[in-house]
């Protein structure tokens, strides 16, 4: 993985203007542009109240390829009807306008405020700044646009080669809180300069969403405006790809989305411990990702992993009400490598003890052994805090 400060990808262009649409005059509108035609996939939340900007979207990125990127913060323009897809098309509209290209290459993206009709004139009015200040070091500023209830930006970034071609991939992420995808408030949007087909392409995006974004959770919600996009527009002038080639950027792709998914979840709202959850010896591939997401969701778990307490019963009931195949008898639980329940019972009170001293760390990991199979998989989660309360209660007032 490669860190730097200034991101870029050759055939990108990037902008962030000041609306007026968060509070406090942040940047809120951002604008992402191929200078050429890009193979394009994306995925989607699966809620059945979906944005308008979602729908908008996901029909247009059927089509196999896009060319710009429009999204704002502080507004979700979800649930708002005829008017909010009017709102949506128009937004594709003037920036493909601004950009002279055809608006069903453009997309948009929203995120924020479930049930607010959008300040369409506000935006009306910053996009023609938007599009004359691209740039093709505005990546950053992007994923500074994008914050709503996030702490810091999220960007990951990777360099790679296909047949001598050297080529980029670049990550750029928001979410903090209504974070439980099955495809959170979360949006993501990847870029490269690879070239690469859609039929190659689709699979590996598919299967790296599925084992990262989908593999996060914060406080149990999925949102309305779940997206993550990502555009190929070839400029590495790579001819082809052999096997060897798509294995480095399926590794590149997936360890760019997990280094995104996992600042999610570091910055749940509120949150002060990261925490990894791993099943194994489950009876089924579904039970050993039931169990985990049981495990990740539960207030109790996550309110006891807050206090420090190794309150393994808490992980036990949540197994038990999870409809899993599972023999209280059989569990075993370590926190940080410390075994502290084997056979379903507390192992000793100084195993909990020390237990309890690893969970001041800012990252822990619990694996939970069902000894029922050979299965296992993973959730990436949070703690649950006063502060998450505080924050989602005041999050309109």
């Amino acid at each position: 993985m490669k860190k730097q400060n200034n991101y870029s990808v050759p055939g990108f262009l990037a902008s962030s203007v000041s609306a007026g649409l968060k509070k406090r005059g942040e940047l809120d509108l951002s604008l992402i542009f191929s200078q050429k035609k890009a193979v394009a996939a994306g995925v989607f939340t699966t809620n059945k109240v979906k944005a308008a900007p979602v729908l908008l979207s996901q029909k247009r990125t059927k089509k196999g390829s896009i060319r710009a990127v429009v999204a704002n913060t502080g507004y979700a323009n979800a649930c708002t009807g005829i008017r909010g897809m009017n709102h949506a098309i128009q937004t594709a509209e003037m920036v493909a306008k601004g950009l002279e290209i055809d608006p069903e290459e453009t997309v948009v993206a929203s995120t924020g405020v479930i049930g607010a009709y959008l300040p369409f004139n506000l935006i009306k009015e910053a996009i023609p700044d938007l599009v004359k200040s691209l740039s093709p070091n505005g990546f950053k500023s992007v994923a500074e646009a994008l914050m709503t209830t996030d702490s810091f930006p999220k960007v990951s970034y990777f360099k790679g080669n296909a047949g001598g071609n050297p080529y980029r991939l670049l990550g750029i992420a928001k979410g903090a809180g209504m974070i439980m995808p099955n495809m959170a408030t979360m949006l993501s949007f990847l870029l490269t300069d690879i070239n690469i087909d859609s039929q190659t392409l689709w699979p590996i995006f598919r299967s790296a969403a599925e084992c990262t974004f989908n593999r996060i959770t914060v406080d149990g919600e999925t949102s309305t405006n779940d997206m993550v996009l990502i555009m190929a527009n070839g400029v590495a002038g790579n001819r082809s790809l052999n096997r060897s080639a798509i294995k480095e950027f399926e590794r590149g792709l997936t360890d760019v989305m997990g280094e995104l998914a996992y600042m999610i979840a570091k910055d749940g709202e509120g949150a002060t411990t990261v925490v990894v959850i791993e099943v194994k010896g489950a009876a089924t591939k579904d039970d050993a990702n039931i169990a985990a997401r049981a495990i990740g969701n539960s207030n109790l778990v996550k309110t006891a992993i807050f206090g420090q307490d190794p309150n393994w019963g808490r992980i036990m009931a949540a197994l038990g009400r999870s409809e899993i195949k599972m023999e209280e008898n059989k569990v075993q639980i370590w926190i940080e490598g410390i075994k502290i329940v084997d056979g379903g019972l507390m192992t000793s009170e100084k195993e909990e003890r020390e237990a309890a001293e690893e969970m001041k760390k800012g990252q822990i990991t619990i694996i939970i052994h069902l000894n029922q199979g050979r299965w296992k998989d993973r959730i990436t989660t949070c703690d649950l805090t006063y502060d998450y309360i505080r924050i989602n209660a005041d999050y309109r007032t």
